[in-house]
């Protein structure tokens, strides 16, 4: 093929698709020989900078959102791009913003107070993005040299490792330019790579522009570089927009290098995703699920069960023990974490919640909760924030809370809500119970004890407290404190109206059994009594 590599061609393990070239053709001049002095450009503590270019406007998304901040396992698309250049320790790192700028900036800021937010005018390109960044650095530091390297905001599984060797190959080889490459089996539509026998990049040549032979070569620029500052000086200030598009080109660059007598060469990535960015909702869609495969790969090996990982989505912060069980059906977002021997599902929800050791929940949506050990929550329950359940405690089918504190031992076991609620050890709250906090202005808290029982359909209309050892009968209305030992009732004496039915219902169905089953039970004596 013409232009290929003869020389095996440098590159990092993975498993693993591409990102079409950020740029048009530059086909590069005046091979040099291959240099291996090793000449490094910085130290081993990372480089000058990397700069994050994240100024697009991502129509094709179809979104007021802007694109870099769709998410996906738990984090925006800028946000895994952050982490990654983060974790190559660079002395500063540079994001190139443009559109819906305040919205970007906000986020970004949010994420990593330090970065350094520079705006991209009106002048378009990929090259012009990296010469608003390179003044800005050059501003804050006129002595800025060593490695720079530029990536993108819209390639969320780009590895920290991956940058870290691209570096390191680039300082290694004395490198005036290094290209992140990736082999695609259908690389229709990419730039190609073109390399010298030496195993140097000559040349990325866009599909459009290609001949047969180099219309075979399935090895295709990911847009990703490591840069010599000085270099990298001197070429941004000689290209041009003279292109169909009136862009500066950021792979301009690679050949005015060459044509200074610097070496050009590439780093092969295996893992194509890691290069592959999200243009869409379709291949948002795409990156998303790959991550999650990796993320669930990487949990099951660490001695996580996860019986089907087709129906099961965890983020990248969510940290779990070993022998954790998932169920089908489950999602773990934000700051959840799952300590061991805990069974999580089926069909579960869980928002930065903390799950103690040996704990049970089961189809549940969950927010800002925290279940102690050997807890049981669910089927059908709904945690809102502030809900904390006691070691052995219960909180049980049909449930809401929200601000509530259940102590050990202590079961909401059906049908009910308690909010702004603390419940005291061992104590059993009967069906259809709910404590009314909200008088339509304030939310008022209720406080019940250890050792309490309640009665079914009991409610507490708040602020009211409940002394320990104390019970309510079934369906009193609580509106005032009930001492330690007390039984606290509110309904009104029974009162039974013989042969109700026969006189208001004559002729029905019910008259007609209940004067049938009058034959044979005894008659019914009007009386008053209370009950428990």
């Amino acid at each position: 093929m013409g232009g290929t590599a003869q020389a095996p061609v440098p590159c990092i393990a993975g498993c693993g698709i591409g990102q079409q070239t950020k740029g048009r053709s530059s086909h590069l001049v005046s091979p040099q020989s291959a240099d291996q002095t090793v000449r490094p450009h910085h130290s081993a503590d990372g480089p000058a900078a990397v700069i994050v270019l994240a100024a697009g406007a991502g129509t094709r998304m179809k979104s007021r959102t802007p694109k870099i901040l769709h998410f996906l396992g738990g984090q925006s698309m800028v946000g895994h791009a952050l982490a990654a250049a983060r974790g190559v320790a660079p002395r500063d790192l540079v994001v190139v913003v443009r559109h819906e700028r305040d919205l970007v900036a906000e986020h970004i800021t949010a994420l990593d107070e330090s970065a350094l937010l520079v705006d991209q005018d009106d002048v378009p390109g990929t090259g012009r993005a990296v010469q608003v960044a390179l003044a800005a650095l050059d501003e804050r530091d006129a002595a800025t040299r060593g490695t720079v390297v530029v990536t993108y905001g819209d390639v969320p599984l780009l590895e920290a490792a991956t940058l870290r060797a691209l570096v390191t190959a680039h300082e290694q080889q004395a490198n005036a330019a290094t290209v992140l490459t990736a082999e695609l089996e259908d690389p229709s539509g990419y730039g190609r790579i073109i390399r010298a026998a030496d195993g140097t990049v000559t040349g990325i040549v866009e599909h459009k522009d290609a001949d047969e032979d180099q219309l075979v070569i399935s090895e295709v620029n990911s847009g990703i570089y490591a840069f010599d500052v000085a270099a990298l000086r001197s070429a941004l200030g000689r290209i041009d927009a003279d292109n169909a598009q009136g862009e500066l080109y950021l792979t301009d660059v690679l050949g005015l290098a060459r044509e200074d007598g610097g070496r050009v060469a590439g780093l092969l990535v295996k893992d194509r995703w890691q290069v592959e960015g999200a243009n869409d909702r379709v291949q948002l869609a795409g990156l998303g699920a790959e991550l999650n495969r990796r993320i669930l790969e990487r949990w099951m090996r660490a001695g996580v069960s996860i019986t089907d990982p087709a129906s099961t989505w965890i983020d990248v912060s969510v940290e779990l023990d070993e022998d954790v069980t998932i169920l089908p059906g489950t999602q773990l977002h934000g700051g959840t974490t799952i300590a061991r021997d805990a069974v999580i599902g089926p069909d579960t929800t869980l928002t930065d919640v903390v799950v103690e050791e040996g704990a049970q929940v089961m189809r549940t949506h969950g927010s800002g909760a925290r279940i102690g050990a050997g807890a049981s929550v669910g089927p059908f329950t709904f945690l809102r924030p502030g809900t904390v359940l006691g070691e052995e405690g219960k909180i049980g089918a049909f449930y809401e809370t929200k601000n509530v504190v259940v102590g050990r031992g202590s079961k909401l076991s059906h049908l009910g809500y308690a909010g702004d609620t603390e419940i005291g050890e061992h104590t059993n709250i009967g069906c259809g119970n709910i404590t009314a906090n909200y008088d339509g202005v304030n939310k008022h808290r209720t406080t019940i004890g250890s050792h309490v029982r309640t009665g079914s359909n009991t409610v507490f209309v708040a602020p009211v407290s409940i002394g320990d050892g104390a019970y309510t009968g079934a369906g009193a209305v609580i509106r005032k404190d009930v001492p330690a030992g007390a039984l606290g009732l509110s309904v009104m004496p029974q009162r039974t109206m013989p042969d109700w039915t026969a006189s208001h219902r004559p002729g029905t169905a019910a008259a007609e059994a209940a004067t049938a089953g009058k034959g044979s039970d005894s008659p019914a004596e009007p009386h008053e009594g209370g009950q428990a």
